[in-house]
């Protein structure tokens, strides 16, 4: 049989930072109401020059480099967002030119919102599993700041700019365990970007709903792959969650009975960047080496559609 394996990943973050101490000087907020609601100190902002696509090929020459391959050698590649830099062309393909990727190799995006790239790593494991591709690159990027309302205080203080990759490679070993999708579009006024035309067009949401739906949902999502590789909550090793919020990363924590320690948070200092949050929290444990060849990682994110998913991982 067939398996995907990650080879290598990568991140990238804006250099402009804005922090809840600025936050305040912008809406009727406070450093402490934000960081006891949301566990967020701080988040990245992108310039008004740096695009979605600038981010992912950064992250992307760093998942290349850490998986010592060329970019030649990727045949596919797949880019989560939900802000990409025009209507068309795709971002994916916007990265392909900045790698300097000259093979034809396809390139398409993929938009789940927050769980994009749980999408995303699953669809390149199944083109690797069917024997259709042998390296693919898959990239979580937004720049969220984009369509962020900031005189919006209940919302504006949740989302951050970033892109996160991953080389994924065939393999004799196992590496992506299963995955498992899902969306339900019945919810889809909690957590959207409606139509404005008297101004642009900026993220609404019901905070206290969507916030009880993806506690539920996750827990379910939890269950439903525990069940499916018939593993016990102690099997695995790493958390590495969509940065939405800290108490919603509690409540995953202890659903699996599993020490915060155990669980990669990034959000104190990333915020929520959509598709980029995984990937993100992923790269920053893999090199400061918490996460080690061989551990077990639950991957899982809910996101507007609503949307939501899970990757088990033999990393």
């Amino acid at each position: 049989m067939i398996n995907s394996r990650i080879a290598g990943t990568g991140s990238y973050l804006p250099t402009k930072i804005l922090s809840n101490k600025v936050l305040e000087t912008m809406v009727d907020t406070t450093d402490e109401w934000i960081f006891t609601r949301t566990g967020i100190r701080q988040r990245h902002i992108s310039s008004s020059d740096e695009m979605t696509s600038d981010l992912a090929a950064h992250a992307a020459k760093k998942a290349i480099a850490s998986a010592g391959i060329n970019a030649a050698d990727i045949d596919l590649i797949i880019v989560a967002t939900t802000t990409p830099d025009k209507v068309f062309p795709s971002v994916a393909t916007m990265v392909q030119q900045k790698l300097g990727i000259s093979n034809n190799c396809p390139a398409l995006d993929m938009q789940a919102v927050c769980s994009g790239f749980v999408y995303g790593l699953s669809t390149a494991d199944n083109f690797i599993k069917a024997g259709a591709n042998k390296c693919v690159l898959v990239v979580g990027a937004d720049t969220m700041s984009k369509i962020t309302d900031y005189t919006d205080r209940g919302n504006c203080i949740l989302w951050g700019d970033g892109a996160g990759a991953v080389i994924l490679q065939t393999s004799q070993e196992p590496g992506v365990i299963s995955t498992h999708l899902h969306a339900n579009g019945n919810y889809e006024a909690m957590l959207h970007v409606p139509r404005n035309a008297e101004g642009p067009d900026t993220i609404a949401m019901e905070g206290n709903a969507v916030f009880k739906m993806a506690v539920n949902t996750l827990d379910q999502i939890v269950d439903e792959t525990l069940a499916a590789n018939n593993m016990q909550k102690s099997d695995i090793d790493w958390l590495v969650p969509h940065q939405a919020n800290i108490r919603i990363l509690k409540a995953t924590a202890k659903k699996l009975n599993m020490a915060m320690d155990k669980v990669v948070v990034t959000v104190d200092k990333h915020g929520n960047t959509s598709a980029a949050s995984i990937p993100l929290a992923l790269d920053v444990a893999v090199q400061d080496g918490r996460i080690k060849r061989g551990d077990v990682i639950l991957m899982e994110a809910f996101g507007g559609g609503f949307t939501w998913g899970s990757a088990l991982v033999k990393y």
